[in-house]
């Protein structure tokens, strides 16, 4: 797999995933707050399976042989 979640959507996703589960566990909402655990893990792993069907890729990717010196 290769990431394809990056930077500010990272933690967007993480921080989202943590606040759901939190309101899950204290009772708060509907069993659907259930659902953070999905922006949690994908943000986590850093690969997100919707992104390729959309053709969205929001991790920078490092380019081979570039800023190198001699």
């Amino acid at each position: 797999m290769k990431q394809n979640v990056g930077g500010i959507d990272k933690i967007i996703r993480i921080a989202l995933g943590v606040v759901l589960i939190v309101l899950a566990l204290m009772g708060i909402g509907t069993p659907w707050t259930w659902i953070g655990v999905l922006p949690l893990a994908t943000g986590l792993i850093g690969w997100c399976p919707l992104y390729p069907l959309l053709g969205i890729n929001t991790c920078k990717t490092k380019e081979s042989g570039s800023g190198q010196s001699s």
